[in-house]
């Protein structure tokens, strides 16, 4: 399989975003480009943690389902959710209801709390995992890295679940730590000078 092909509009475009118009849209206008959005970077984390086992394209119908069950992942709200929240969104059917997901994103609201609270934010501490360049723009497609695996096991250490080393570079690829959009990718470029004018959150 080749790493691009030709949208609607004639231009390359890697091959993944192919599928549907709404995964097109997303690859066009966030996947790769750099976030320093503390609520945006949790909400990330958490939708690719439901999205274990399942497509992107599920998660990514449900997103606006997600957003309204959990606060907007406001995570100092869903810090508070306790067990009748939980109780409440297995009965929520816009979302995907798995009681270990479920459960799991009301931990992680509680341990960005207490990273924030540590590091000053989420961003200051995600961006320190940022890929090496040897990957960026590689036309190899990876599943795992060192980097990731590294974030992941920081995470486990800081109490964190459902974030295990693919999930975390699947989070990377998507929040700009790496720029994974094929080399003769139209994006590519565009988020490369995204990347080149984002100043890394310290």
């Amino acid at each position: 399989m080749t790493a691009t092909s030709p949208g609607p509009d004639g231009q390359m475009r890697c091959h993944w975003c192919a599928a549907t118009p709404e995964y097109r849209a997303y690859h066009d206008s966030e996947w790769g480009f750099p976030v320093a959005d503390d609520v945006r970077l949790f909400e990330k984390l958490v939708l690719e943690g439901f999205q274990s086992g399942l497509s992107w394209r599920t998660i990514l119908a449900k997103r606006d389902n997600f957003r309204a069950a959990f606060a907007g992942f406001d995570f100092h709200a869903v810090a508070a959710f306790d067990d009748a929240d939980a109780a409440r969104l297995m009965q929520d059917a816009g979302i995907v209801r798995h009681a270990g997901k479920i459960a799991a994103t009301i931990n992680n609201a509680r341990r960005a709390v207490e990273m924030v609270a540590q590091e000053g934010s989420l961003a200051a501490y995600f961006w320190r995992f940022e890929e090496p360049p040897r990957a960026a723009g590689s036309a190899t497609v990876v599943a795992v890295t060192p980097t990731s695996t590294a974030l992941s096991r920081d995470l486990k250490k800081r109490g964190w679940a459902f974030v295990g080393p693919t999930t975390a570079y699947a989070f990377m690829q998507a929040m700009g730590l790496v720029n994974d959009h094929a080399p003769d990718c139209v994006i590519h470029a565009r988020v490369a000078q995204a990347r080149a004018a984002f100043t890394v959150p310290r």
